[in-house]
C-alpha cells in the first residue's frame, strides 16, 4: 500500500450533494477530497426540480445562470399534464412558467421579492456534469472519480479513508469525512446507524417496486402533446400510469412507473408501455433503465459522529413526488460547509458540528414526511374502468379525476413554504430572545428575520447596481446588518470577531424597506444565510453572542 495522503475533508460520494459540499468547503477556503466509484457522474436522469432554495445556492457559487441554461428551451412549460392515454382525452394541465417567463418576472418584481432565483427544471445528470467540471477548476478541490471507498475508520484524532483503483489502495487520513455515498451509504453503515420510516408505498401508482428509464420519443411533441407539452406529462387510466418527464423538450424523457416489474422489464416491454400509453405506434428508443424503489420516507437515526458526518441520501432518503430530495441534500451540505471549515480553520466551537444534525434531522423529517403524503394523495386517485369512455359516466369520471389530479399536481407546485421554509428554532446556535418564528406552512412563505429562518430577501437599488440582491451583499463568513439608525454600531462585534479569528463583514444598508423587513437595527447572519440573532444594539458582551452562535 503506498503513503497515506492527507485532506482536510474527505467527501464519499461524487454526486451533486458531495460536489456542492466540496464547492462550498472551496467557497469557504477549505481543501477537500472527493471520492466516487464511478470514474465520472451518471448518465442516466434522475430528478429534474432545482427548486428556488438551492438556486440560491447555485447562485452563492457563481452558478445559477449556467444552471438555467441546461434542460428544457427557455420558453417551454415547467407545469405537468394529465391525460387518460397522450392520444386520449385531457384529464388536467398546470401551466408553470418555464426559465424565459420566470426571469421576466424577476426582472419585474418588487424589491421585497422572495424568489430571486425561481425554481428551474433540468435534469441532475445534466447538472451533475456542470458541478464537475466547475469542481476540476477549483484547484482546492481534488476529484478521486473512480476510486471506490472500501473502509472508513474513525479515530480520535481523525479518519482513515481507504480506496481502490485500478488493484492499488491507498489510505486517506482526514480530520473530517462525510457521507455523500447514497443510501446504501458504506459511511453510515460503518457507523451503525440505521434508517427509521416508512421504505416504500404499496400502491400501483409510483409505489412498491417501479422502474425509472432514458427514453427517446421522436414525435411526441408535434403529434400528441402539442398544447398539452409539459415538464411532466402524465398518462392516468384503468390500464396504467406513467409520467413522462420531459428532458431535453424535443425527444428525449425520463420514464416514470409501476406498471411493469422492474425486475423482469426488458426494453421492448417499456416501449410496448409508451405505445399503449400514447395509443398509437410511435417509435419508441430505450436508452436505459433500472428498478427503483418508490415511496421511501427514510431518515437516518443519527446524522453522524464527532468525525463522520452523513449527507444527501445517506442521511434520507424521499419519494420524487415534490422534488424534496436532492433540494434537501443540497440544504445538508450549505448547512454543514461552514461548519466543517469552521473547526478545520479553528474559530469553530466543540458545539457546532454537532448542530448539523439537531438542525437539519428535523428538517428531512418534515421534508420526507411532505413527500410521503404527496405520493400517497396521488395514488388514492381513482381510475375507474369506464375513465376512457366516450359516455355520460365516462365524461363524469374524467371531470372528477381531473379535479383530484389539478389538485394533487398543484399541491406538488404550490411548495414554497417547503423549499424557503426551513428553519433551525430551537438549536443552541440561535439567539431569537423572545420572539415567536412564523408558523410552517407547505404552500406559501412567510419572509420573517425571527433569527433560525432564512435571511429574507431584498432587492437593492445601490452602488452594486440597480436591483442588486442582498444575498450577493453578504459574506463567506458572517455578515452583520446594520439598519437604520445603526451606523457604526456592529463596531464591537467586529472587534470580538477578530479577537476570535471569525469571520465577520459588515453590510450597511439605508433602505427603508430593509430596516421595515428586519425589524431591528443589527442582523447577524450565518454562512449559510440563516439569522442567527438581531437587536437595536450590540449585547453587553460581544464574545458571548459569537461563541454561542459558533458553537463555543
Amino acid at each position: 500500500m503506498e503513503s497515506s495522503p492527507t485532506t482536510p475533508v474527505a467527501v464519499v460520494g461524487g454526486g451533486p450533494v458531495g460536489l456542492l459540499l466540496a464547492l462550498f468547503l472551496d467557497r469557504h477556503g477549505v481543501a477537500s477530497t472527493v471520492f466516487n466509484t464511478e470514474a465520472s457522474v451518471p448518465g442516466q436522469p434522475r430528478g429534474s426540480t432545482h427548486n428556488a432554495r438551492t438556486m440560491e445556492h447555485y447562485r452563492r457559487l457563481g452558478l445559477a445562470a449556467q444552471v438555467r441554461r441546461l434542460g428544457l428551451p427557455p420558453e417551454h412549460s415547467a407545469g405537468i399534464s394529465f391525460s387518460t392515454r397522450y392520444s386520449g382525452h385531457p384529464l388536467a394541465l398546470l401551466p408553470w412558467p418555464g426559465a424565459r417567463e420566470s426571469r421576466r418576472a424577476v426582472a419585474s418584481a418588487p424589491c421585497t421579492d422572495q424568489t430571486p432565483e425561481p425554481m428551474h427544471r433540468a435534469n441532475q445528470m445534466y447538472v451533475e456534469r456542470l458541478l464537475l467540471e466547475h469542481a476540476r477548476s477549483r484547484p482546492r478541490i481534488d476529484l478521486r472519480y473512480g476510486w471506490r471507498v472500501t473502509e472508513v475508520v474513525e479515530g480520535a484524532d481523525g479518519v482513515g479513508v481507504t480506496a481502490e483503483n485500478e488493484g492499488r489502495a491507498r489510505t486517506w487520513t482526514a480530520p473530517y469525512a462525510v457521507g455523500c455515498d447514497g443510501g446504501r451509504s458504506l459511511v453510515r453503515r460503518s457507523l451503525g446507524i440505521r434508517y427509521a420510516g416508512e421504505g416504500g408505498l404499496d400502491q400501483d401508482v409510483l409505489g412498491r417496486r417501479s422502474t425509472a428509464a432514458h427514453l427517446r420519443v421522436p414525435g411526441l411533441y408535434g403529434s400528441f402533446l402539442r398544447e398539452r407539452a409539459a415538464w411532466s406529462n402524465w398518462v392516468v387510466n384503468a390500464d396504467l400510469a406513467l409520467n413522462l418527464i420531459a428532458l431535453n423538450g424535443v425527444d428525449e424523457f425520463f420514464l416514470l412507473t409501476s406498471s411493469v416489474d422492474p425486475d423482469t422489464a426488458e426494453p421492448g416491454d417499456l416501449a410496448r408501455l409508451v405505445r399503449r400509453a400514447t395509443g398509437a405506434d410511435v417509435p419508441v428508443e430505450v436508452l436505459s433503465h433500472r428498478p427503483w424503489t418508490a415511496g421511501a420516507a427514510l431518515v437516518a437515526e443519527r446524522f453522524g459522529s464527532a468525525r463522520m458526518l452523513l449527507a444527501g441520501d445517506a442521511a434520507h432518503l424521499f419519494t420524487p413526488n415534490g422534488g424534496f430530495g436532492m433540494n434537501t441534500g443540497v440544504d445538508d451540505a450549505a448547512n454543514l460547509a461552514w461548519k466543517l471549515a469552521a473547526a478545520v480553520q479553528g474559530w469553530g466551537g466543540p458545539r457546532l458540528l454537532g448542530s448539523y444534525e439537531s438542525e437539519r434531522r428535523p428538517i428531512a423529517l418534515r421534508n420526507t414526511t411532505a413527500a410521503r403524503e404527496l405520493g400517497i394523495g396521488l395514488g388514492e386517485i381513482e381510475r375507474p374502468a369506464h375513465l376512457e369512455d366516450d359516455s355520460a359516466d365516462g365524461a363524469a369520471a374524467r371531470e372528477k379525476a381531473g379535479r383530484q389530479l389539478a389538485e394533487y399536481g398543484q399541491l406538488t407546485l404550490d411548495t414554497l413554504g417547503v423549499q424557503l421554509g426551513a428553519r433551525y428554532d430551537g438549536s443552541p446556535l440561535i439567539d431569537a430572545g423572545s420572539d415567536a418564528p412564523p408558523a410552517d406552512a407547505f404552500t406559501t412563505y412567510t419572509p420573517s428575520a425571527v433569527p433560525g429562518g432564512r435571511a429574507p430577501h431584498l432587492w437593492l437599488d445601490d452602488f452594486h447596481g440597480p436591483f442588486s440582491s442582498l444575498f450577493d451583499r453578504l459574506g463567506t463568513g458572517f455578515t452583520v446588518l446594520e439598519l437604520g439608525a445603526a451606523d457604526g454600531a456592529a463596531a464591537p462585534l467586529m472587534a470580538a470577531a477578530r479577537r476570535r479569528g471569525i469571520p465577520l463583514d459588515v453590510v450597511r444598508l439605508d433602505d427603508p424597506a430593509a430596516r421595515e423587513l428586519y425589524e431591528r437595527d443589527l442582523v447577524l447572519v450565518r454562512p449559510d444565510q440563516h439569522v442567527a440573532w438581531r437587536g437595536h444594539r450590540v449585547p453587553a458582551d460581544p464574545g458571548a453572542l459569537l461563541e454561542r452562535v459558533t458553537g463555543h
